[in-house]
């Protein structure tokens, strides 16, 4: 596993990180973009016009970031503002939720413990129906019991990923706060688990995975 939780094996389209200078699968970076001002802003969902700028999802890579490396590769003026790791974390962190959120109101979400056992349990003994045929991510938060996560698991071909806070993933349920969640296998399930790799990098987690008995 690579930096910012990018795949080792490169089978998708690479890019090079403008601050290391590594070429590394796309997956595995926040894309920037320099706006009509000359101030470069992050673009988490890959959709702002210009020029596509490079970053490894890395927060000691993005606080070592300076102008000098953005301006060669935009050739042009680019001023880097303050705190470009905080407001990337901010933004990935917002688009993970978004992610949850979509796919609880699809149906392939779901939070709470006895259900995402349940569904943990159905996808090992396959059991799995419809879009629950295979648990894709197993979400838990950051800030929940280490206890009570231990009772879960990651079964094989999921991922697992502690990097949103109770709050966070509460905010994609509707919800005060939610400890363990579950998205089911398909397109939307890869999205969050691409942009929770990133997520997980600037968060500096560890992305220990917890796997079945």
């Amino acid at each position: 596993m690579g930096r910012g939780g990018a795949r080792a094996e490169r089978d998708g389209p690479e890019r090079r990180c403008v601050i290391t200078g590594e070429t590394a699968p796309k997956e595995g970076l926040v894309r920037f973009v320099v706006g009509p001002d000359g101030v470069l802003c992050p673009d988490v969902t890959g959709k702002l016009p210009g020029r596509g700028l490079y970053a490894t999802a890395s927060r000691p890579i993005l606080e070592k970031a300076a102008r000098g490396p953005f301006a060669r590769a935009a050739r042009a003026p680019v001023t880097v503002p303050e705190g470009l790791a905080d407001e990337v974390e901010r933004l990935l962190a917002a688009r993970v939720v978004e992610l949850v959120s979509l796919g609880r109101k699809a149906g392939v979400a779901i939070c709470g413990f006895e259900k995402v056992r349940d569904a943990l349990a159905a996808h090992g003994e396959g059991r799995g129906r419809g879009a629950w045929a295979r648990v894709r991510v197993l979400l838990q938060a950051a800030d929940g019991s280490e206890r009570g996560k231990a009772k879960l698991w990651t079964p094989e071909g999921a991922r697992w990923f502690g990097c949103l806070r109770a709050a966070e993933l509460g905010q994609a349920f509707g919800r005060e706060a939610v400890i363990h969640a579950a998205v089911a296998s398909g397109a939307l399930a890869e999205r969050v688990v691409e942009e929770a790799a990133k997520l997980r990098g600037l968060r500096q987690e560890d992305g220990g995975a917890r796997v079945a008995p």
